[in-house]
């Protein structure tokens, strides 16, 4: 199997040579070859990037979650704004819902109660925090598992509206960071001045930049 760097040279020349109808000498054998390979290994460079990004949030939420205390999982956050547990609910019941049988069903699954999703969590356990996080992350990626980056013009349906995957992934990696950006925002208010950055420490720019150790998303 070639290095992956060669994959989108020989997508490239395949979507090229095939929007070509005059094809002579040993040009339409070559065709057959690169359309085999294509199919053999689908291209995910860019179905992979995306990926990384949620796991870049997984990880972000995650470390907010280190830093709380059991009793602040579902303490509401300032002017009876939504918990972390809340946020958790909510993210996690949109993944189930968009991703299981993300190509071939509605997006906004009957079986989802989004209000439920908001009710209070006053006393839940970070083990009923975890589990119910973890399951939505799960089948968020053994969705994107199943893509490649074909499949980003398909289209997918979300209540009865429908648009390409490109789009759809977008927006739901955008939603997800939304409520991440939450939860940071709660955990930070919460520690005060015992918080732990999760990202660039004030005042440690320079510092970071000659040692850059966060720029790639975790595995």
């Amino acid at each position: 199997m070639p290095p992956s760097r060669y994959r989108p040279r020989i997508v490239f020349i395949d979507l090229r040579i095939s929007n070509r109808l005059a094809i002579c000498g040993n040009g339409r054998e070559i065709l057959q070859q690169l359309f085999t390979y294509s199919k053999l290994y689908p291209m995910r460079s860019i179905i992979s990037s995306l990926e990384g990004e949620w796991r870049r949030y997984k990880a972000l939420g995650e470390g907010a979650f280190r830093q709380l205390r059991d009793e602040e999982l579902g303490k509401n956050g300032p002017g009876e704004g939504n918990s972390v547990a809340t946020l958790v609910w909510h993210i996690a019941g949109n993944f189930n819902s968009r991703f299981t049988d993300f190509l071939s069903s509605d997006g906004e699954k009957s079986w989802r109660n989004r209000d439920s999703e908001f009710q209070p969590r006053d006393g839940v356990s970070r083990t009923e925090l975890l589990e119910r996080w973890n399951s939505g992350w799960r089948t968020l990626f053994a969705a994107l598992g199943d893509l490649s980056d074909d499949d980003l013009f398909r289209m997918v349906t979300i209540r009865g509206e429908k648009s390409p995957v490109h789009q759809a992934l977008h927006r739901l990696l955008a939603h997800t960071s939304y409520h991440v950006g939450q939860i940071v925002y709660l955990a930070k208010a919460f520690r005060g001045a015992q918080w732990n950055s999760l990202s660039i420490p004030p005042g440690k720019s320079e510092e970071y930049n000659r040692n850059p150790t966060r720029e790639k998303p975790p595995r």
